[in-house]
């Protein structure tokens, strides 16, 4: 479907894009893909859940062929989002277009998001997937059971604290919070336990946003249920005395907190505007936890198409850097191409060096602050293609991009960087303005080898190693400086065995370094690392750098203010 007006300006809302498609059953549209029937658990008619026995058959079916992932990533972008979910849900709709057989896999929206500054999360325009106010809003209940699942962790462990005596751990040594899908600063630290003898013991405790929880993490790096339920009983709730690590094993709490994620664990199918199927399972932030949808999603759409078009979180210095180091390394996967997002405004937005964003400023800025800002989208190519892929740079145009410059950014990708870059119009008119986009796509990935690709650092170097990598090789700082608490951490996690897992570093979006007031490709700068931690279930280290929060909170004006609902059950304002 697209438009009948090729102007951007008329199109309408998303939601009313959303609302005038007129959508396949689920059953009807996943058929000719080889699913359907007992397959699939039906919420609705337009979404379901694959059962585990077909995604079975699925991943058998994608070991027999050769499958193309195609992960799309962005620029730093402005606090507004550049539209890496439109790229990806308007490149997959393209490949179809094209002949393809390509499916989506994409990050569920978390409700703290939705309702704080950007609004829905499920694309837009004419590159959306659908129900977009069920995919926004409530879904298939995954990370509500997420949410259920930590604090049932939580709960228990405090009944441990309260009710065994035999149970030597010191409550200033509790190392899991709870956690709620809504982003909440008031709850980012309190005191718990104050109501007497029978309201518990009393100790600090904080929220985290369900997004940044590990059990996030495992869900999405989960091979099956059977791999969920070993990774859920490893996850570490605390120390005990003698500094040893206690499970969630060591408070009984597997069965029952793997029990509540036993649908969550199966990935979601939808539909695009266009028809195109779309995975939509899991979502873990990429500054504060790796970044992607689930592996079991991933591997799954390989079963179904010959192109798997995903996405990772911000920009490629956090999502695809992650994607790369550790859900390659841990998930066996091999990307083929990446499609860097940028736009005009981003790039002018780091021309004029601004912080906070002044949009009215940048609808003003011309073309010498587009050249002046190229110096950031340099720094994410030049990274990307360390770990020896394809890069295709995306202009994601805007209504008021003029055709200069557009045309500025892309002679500067294909003249002066020598690489594949196409305009993208996917958002005012679907798959027929990704076509350029697609034929950059096919060539990057028809002329790439997959023996390039690698991560950056090896799994025996050590912990320090691999966070001077990322640091200097990414992020461009000139060292790092290690807290005493974080060496001391590095020293409890070697001792513990965790020295050759991978590393997530939890750092701002807002810059290449680690002070969100800094734009372009900052330099002279070494990165600060304040604490490390185990994310034990998920496989990976978790190194927290500057002061990035894993509870966000609320503007002065969330989008919610501006988000109803009509009599008849309409909503609005949602995007």
């Amino acid at each position: 479907m697209t438009p009948e007006d090729d102007s951007q300006e008329s199109i309408p809302t998303d939601y009313e894009i959303a609302q005038s498609t007129e959508m396949e059953p689920i059953w009807d549209l996943l058929e000719p893909w080889g699913l359907g029937g007992d397959d699939l658990e039906y919420y609705g008619q337009y979404k379901a859940k694959v059962k585990h026995d077909a995604i079975d058959r699925l991943r058998a079916n994608a070991a027999d062929k050769e499958g193309n992932l195609v992960l799309v990533t962005g620029m730093t972008p402005t606090p507004m989002g550049e539209g890496k979910t439109v790229t990806t849900v308007g490149l997959g709709q393209t490949l179809n277009s094209m002949g393809e057989d390509a499916m989506i896999a994409i990050r569920e929206p978390s409700l703290g998001p939705v309702f704080g500054v950007k609004g829905g999360a499920a694309g837009g325009g004419y590159s959306q997937v659908l129900p977009m106010e069920d995919i926004n809003l409530h879904f298939t209940g995954d990370l509500h059971a997420l949410t259920s699942a930590h604090n049932l962790i939580s709960a228990m462990l405090d009944a441990k604290l309260t009710k065994d005596r035999d149970f030597d751990v010191d409550v200033n040594d509790v190392r899991w919070p709870r956690a709620v899908d809504m982003n909440d600063r008031a709850l980012r630290q309190m005191a718990i336990g104050l109501g007497g003898k029978t309201g518990g013991t009393p100790r600090e405790e904080k929220f985290l946003l369900t997004a940044a929880s590990e059990m996030m993490a495992v869900l999405c790096m989960a091979d099956d249920l059977a791999d969920l339920k070993e990774r859920v009983a490893s996850i570490i709730v605390a120390y005990d005395r003698d500094g040893e690590p206690v499970t969630v094993d060591d408070i009984e709490a597997t069965g029952a907190a793997t029990m509540l994620l036993r649908d969550a664990m199966k990935p979601n199918l939808v539909q695009t505007i266009e028809g195109t199927p779309a995975f939509v399972h899991g979502g873990p932030f990429a500054n504060i936890a790796h970044g992607t949808n689930s592996l079991i999603a991933d591997k799954a759409a390989f079963g179904l198409g010959d192109y798997v078009v995903t996405e990772a979180g911000f920009g490629s210095d956090l999502g695809a850097e992650k994607f790369m180091n550790i859900v390659c390394r841990l998930g066996d996967l091999t990307p083929n191409a990446v499609v860097l997002v940028s736009t005009v405004r981003a790039l002018q937005y780091h021309g004029l060096d601004m912080w906070p964003a002044d949009f009215d400023e940048l609808d003003a800025a011309g073309v010498d602050a587009i050249e002046a800002g190229f110096e950031n989208l340099d720094k994410h190519v030049r990274n990307l293609q360390k770990f020896g892929v394809p890069v295709v740079v995306s202009v994601n145009r805007f209504p008021d991009d003029t055709d200069e410059e557009v045309q500025t950014v892309l002679d500067h990708c294909r003249n002066d960087l020598g690489i594949e870059a196409a305009e993208s119009r996917v958002f005012e008119q679907g798959s027929e303005g990704g076509v350029d986009l697609g034929e950059s796509v096919i060539s990057a990935v028809e002329a790439g080898d997959e023996d390039d690709f690698a991560p950056l650092y090896a799994d025996e170097d050590s912990i320090e190693e691999k966070i001077r990598t990322v640091a200097t090789e990414i992020y461009g700082a000139d060292d790092v400086n290690f807290s005493s608490d974080a060496r001391d951490d590095i020293e409890q996690m070697e001792d513990l065995g965790f020295g050759e897992f991978p590393v997530c570093l939890s750092k701002t979006f807002h810059s290449l370094s680690d002070d969100a007031s800094l734009k372009g490709a900052p330099e002279g700068w070494e990165l600060d690392v304040r604490e490390i931690y185990p994310s034990a279930g998920a496989g990976f280290l978790v190194a927290l750098t500057g002061d990035v929060l894993d509870m966000p909170g609320l503007p002065a004006r969330p989008a919610a203010a501006d988000m109803d609902i009509d009599d008849e059950g309409n909503i609005s304002g949602l995007f």
